[in-house]
C-alpha cells in the first residue's frame, strides 16, 4: 500500500494536477487537506475516473479534509472522539465543530486525514483551540491503541508544529514570537509520540522540509517547514518500507504551498493474514 499526504490548497483549484500525482506515483491512498469547499462542490468525477473512491468533508472555502482510496473505505467519521470546535467570540464545549479530520478503514488500515488548526498567534484564542484539538487527539490515540494494540493507525496530514529545530528553515518563524514552535506545540507534538506514535518519515527522509510560504522567495531560498507528517501506531510502523518528500510538486504552474509526503507500506506485514493483492484497478488511457 502507499499511502501519501497533502494539504492541496484548494482541491477545486489543483484537481488535475492532484489526479495526474496520485497516478503517475500509483498512490492507493491520498488524505488531503485545505480542500477549500463544500462536500458537493468536491470534483469527484476526476477521482472517480482515475479508479478512487472519495470521502470528503468540508463545510466551506476554509479548512476541509478527504480521504481518496484505491480501495472503498468504510468505518468513515469526520470527527474523532472530543475534537473541539472553534468559533470567533464562542466560548464554551459547544463551539461548532471545523472540517479538520475525517477518519476511514481500508485495507486493514485505519487512516485518518488531520488538519490541525493553525493557531494564528501566541496570544489568540485560536491557539487555545490548537492546543485542545492536539490533547483531545492523543487522549483519543492513547485510548484507542490501549483498546487495540495492534491496529494499523495512520494519523497524517498538517500539523502546523514544527517539532525540532531541524524542521524549522524559515527565518520569520521564531520561538518565542511565532505559533508551529512553540514550547507548548512541540509538547503537544511530542505527546503523540508518547501516546505510542512515530513519525515513521524521518528515520527514512533525515532532511527536507514539506511547506514553503508564497512570499519572499522561500521557496528558491528553501526558507521551510516540515509540519506535514505520517504518525503511526507500532503495527503500521512496522510495516513501512519506505518514504519521500515530493519536493518537485512545489514547482510548476500554480502549486500548493504544501508537497506530498509518501511511505510505502507492506501489506504482509500490515494484515498478516489478508489473501494476495488482487488488482482490479480500472485501466486508464490518455
Amino acid at each position: 500500500m502507499r499511502l501519501a499526504t497533502w494539504n492541496v490548497n484548494s482541491v477545486r483549484a489543483r484537481v488535475d494536477r492532484i489526479v495526474d500525482f496520485a497516478v503517475r506515483e500509483d498512490i492507493d491512498v491520498l488524505a488531503m487537506q485545505e480542500i477549500k469547499c463544500k462536500v458537493e462542490q468536491f470534483p469527484f468525477e476526476q477521482f472517480e475516473q482515475a479508479g478512487f473512491h472519495v470521502e470528503a468533508h468540508g463545510f466551506s472555502q476554509w479548512n476541509g479534509v478527504a480521504i481518496a482510496s484505491r480501495s472503498r473505505p468504510t468505518e468513515v467519521e469526520t470527527a474523532f472522539p472530543g475534537m473541539p470546535g472553534f468559533a470567533k467570540g464562542h466560548e464554551g464545549p459547544d463551539a461548532p465543530q471545523e472540517a479538520r479530520a475525517i477518519g476511514a478503514t481500508i485495507d486493514g488500515v485505519r487512516v485518518w486525514s488531520l488538519y490541525v488548526p493553525n493557531g494564528r498567534g501566541l496570544d489568540d484564542p485560536h491557539y487555545v483551540y490548537k492546543l485542545h484539538w492536539l490533547k483531545a487527539l492523543r487522549e483519543y490515540t492513547a485510548q484507542t491503541l490501549a483498546e487495540t494494540p495492534d491496529l494499523p493507525l495512520a494519523l497524517v496530514g498538517d500539523f502546523n508544529i514544527a517539532p525540532t529545530d531541524a524542521d524549522n528553515g524559515d527565518p520569520t518563524i521564531v520561538e518565542g514570537v511565532s505559533t508551529h514552535v512553540s514550547p507548548p506545540e512541540r509538547e503537544a507534538f511530542a505527546a503523540l509520540e508518547q501516546a505510542g506514535l512515530s513519525d515513521v518519515v524521518r528515520p527514512l527522509v533525515p532532511s527536507g522540509f514539506t511547506y514553503w510560504d508564497y512570499k519572499q522567495l522561500r521557496f528558491p531560498r528553501n526558507e521551510g517547514l516540515r509540519i506535514d507528517f505520517v504518525l503511526g501506531s507500532r503495527a503500521l510502523a512496522d510495516a513501512v518500507t519506505d518514504a519521500a518528500i515530493h519536493r518537485n510538486e512545489r514547482k510548476g504552474e500554480a502549486p500548493s504551498d504544501h508537497v506530498p509526503v509518501v511511505v510505502d507500506l507492506d501489506r504482509a506485514r500490515l494484515v498478516p493474514d489478508a489473501p494476495e493483492d488482487d488488482d482490479d484497478r480500472p485501466m486508464i488511457f490518455g
